[in-house]
């Protein structure tokens, strides 16, 4: 159902002619992604159908924030936001929906709780597998230790150690409070565990 439901996406948006999905399917296909693939996509967007409202630039955002994907880049969401872009103008859909699908992407990056209802709604989409069961949450946890395969164990405890406590300190994890109020207490047990596996334990 996913290219039926790619075509439709860009006719609601107004595209003269429909982007290949082949080349982003090829690229969620890689071999190292073993979160960031095609279904982490699938996921988001099973979490926006269930969601509390429809925005057909935040289909496209959640579609494309993961196209470009390599573990040992700082520049994904930018390069994935660039791809979005250029999708647009071969689509010939409006200047404005493909702006706000572009920093919808970059708010993906999650510096920071954006605040435009858009941004919200993709960011807390894109996170919600830290509310999922601890079954699934531990899978996820997994694979993304499986993704960083190549960085040393110490290192990489101590690397995400820092961004789960950095969500942890958030007063919100969820910018969007539809999200915030079913997902938040279980998002922070499944951090706590994870953040608690990150301890180094040196023998005595």
């Amino acid at each position: 159902m996913l290219r039926p439901r790619w075509t439709c996406l860009w006719q609601r948006l107004g595209a003269e002619v429909v982007p290949d999905i082949e080349p982003l399917l090829t690229r969620l296909r890689e071999p190292h992604r073993h979160y960031h693939n095609l279904t982490h996509i699938r996921h988001c967007l099973s979490v926006y159908d269930r969601g509390p409202r429809r925005d057909d630039v935040v289909e496209l955002a959640l579609w494309l924030h993961d196209a470009i994907y390599d573990p040992q880049a700082h520049d994904n969401e930018e390069r994935s936001a660039d791809w979005c872009s250029a999708l647009a103008r071969e689509a010939g859909i409006a200047a404005a929906l493909s702006e706000r699908a572009h920093a919808c992407i970059l708010a993906t990056r999650h510096r920071q709780n954006p605040s435009p209802a858009d941004e919200c709604l993709t960011v807390s989409i894109d996170l919600a597998i830290l509310g999922e069961t601890s079954v699934r949450f531990r899978r996820y946890d997994r694979d993304i230790r499986r993704e960083y395969a190549w960085v040393p164990i110490n290192t990489y405890r101590r690397e995400r150690a820092r961004m789960l406590r950095a969500f942890l300190d958030r007063p919100v994890i969820f910018p969007l409070p539809w999200f915030e109020q079913r997902l938040s207490h279980r998002a922070r047990l499944n951090l706590r565990w994870a953040f608690a596996k990150t301890e180094i334990r040196h023998r005595p």
